[in-house]
């Protein structure tokens, strides 16, 4: 199969691109967050082709891009007051709110769960692309499943060429992670995977809202949420999360890098601006300030492929606060991550 490039929102090809989504063909797109691949959501041939494009498990569901609100009221079964006010505060953005599901909405979208998540992108093409469509958006990241996300054309160029029709390319994404999702279901909201609007940001608009634990494969239970349970973000090299006290961390991964070194292993080092020239790795990644989550996010994913291109055997990474963004850039890494070490304070 050929995939096409399409140059942004103004190529000749883009119309093309509209019309083929909504003919059942695979067209990935930006939007803010990261680069997603649509499907038209109500056509089940063609969502499954995203499943098999990606190599994604069946039981972990997908979002519905929206580019209006009126194309809600066909995907649920009703929008209850908190999402209204949920819906005027964070839409068009990275909120994902998850509904009881319409009767329209199949199943292969939703996990074989009565419910949906839906989303509007802050993005004028990712708008433009769904508007032209005339259809509902599956559209989960553009990227093989478990590898890092896609923030840049090349990156869904890289995973997806030959297993899709049209990539659009509208630049790198702003945010650089997944949106919130939030489950307004019953009772108090709950975050299944923490994004691009923080909880602190939710709770002024809404009051009270709860965090989700993660599933674990071996609980047997449904995702009820993209980024729950499987295994997410991975670079291809094995990686670490080293917690404690800067110091002890520095000089671990150095002592670590070391030991690799006289083992013929290249070491990659995800570090902080204030902490990267204290680290003697292989190849050292200056991410961002721990002040300034954002930048971070930004930034992860694009990263994460860098060390691939590098080559490195292993990745040590620091720990970040998990206050507003920092949770979202937390639960990446831990998703991302084979492990942790904790390092014990020198005495």
């Amino acid at each position: 199969m050929e995939t096409i490039i399409i140059n942004g929102i103004n190529d000749e090809h883009f119309s093309l691109a509209a019309k083929a989504l909504r003919e059942g063909n695979l067209v990935a797109f930006p939007t803010e967050t990261v680069y997603g691949l649509g499907a038209n959501a109500l056509d089940p041939r063609a969502v499954r082709r995203i499943y098999e494009a990606k190599g994604r498990p069946s039981d972990n569901p997908l979002i519905v891009h929206i580019a209006n609100v009126s194309q809600l009221d066909t995907l649920v079964k009703e929008i209850p007051p908190v999402a209204e006010a949920l819906i005027e505060a964070f839409w068009p953005g990275p909120l994902t709110l998850v509904f009881r599901k319409s009767e329209l909405v199949p199943y292969v979208i939703t996990g074989g769960l009565d419910t949906v998540a839906v989303r509007m992108p802050d993005n004028d093409v990712a708008l433009k692309l769904i508007g032209e469509s005339g259809v509902p958006v599956a559209a989960p990241s553009a990227n093989i499943s478990g590898r890092p996300s896609p923030t840049a054309c090349q990156h869904v160029l890289d995973d997806l060429k030959g297993r899709i029709e049209y990539i659009i390319d509208g630049g790198p994404c702003r945010i650089g992670i997944e949106s919130t999702v939030l489950d307004i279901t019953s009772g108090t909201p709950v975050i299944l995977r923490p994004g691009g609007v923080t909880r602190e940001m939710l709770e002024k608009v809404i009051g009270e809202v709860k965090t989700d634990t993660v599933l674990k494969p071996e609980d047997g239970l449904k995702p009820r949420s993209p980024g729950m349970k499987y295994r997410h973000y991975s670079p291809k090299a094995r990686m670490l999360l080293l917690e404690g006290k800067t110091e002890d961390v520095i000089e671990k991964i150095n002592s670590l890098a070391c030991e690799n070194r006289a083992n013929g292993l290249k070491t990659g080092v995800l570090a902080s601006r204030e902490n990267k020239n204290r680290y003697a790795a292989d190849v050292v990644l200056s991410i961002g300030s721990h002040d300034n989550p954002e930048e971070v996010a930004s930034r992860l994913y694009d990263f994460l492929r860098r060390f691939d291109e590098e080559k490195v055997d292993i990745i040590y990474s620091e720990t970040f606060s998990e206050e507003g963004m920092g949770m979202a850039v937390m639960n990446r890494l831990k998703k991302a991550a084979s492990g942790r070490i904790e390092v014990k304070e020198r005495r």
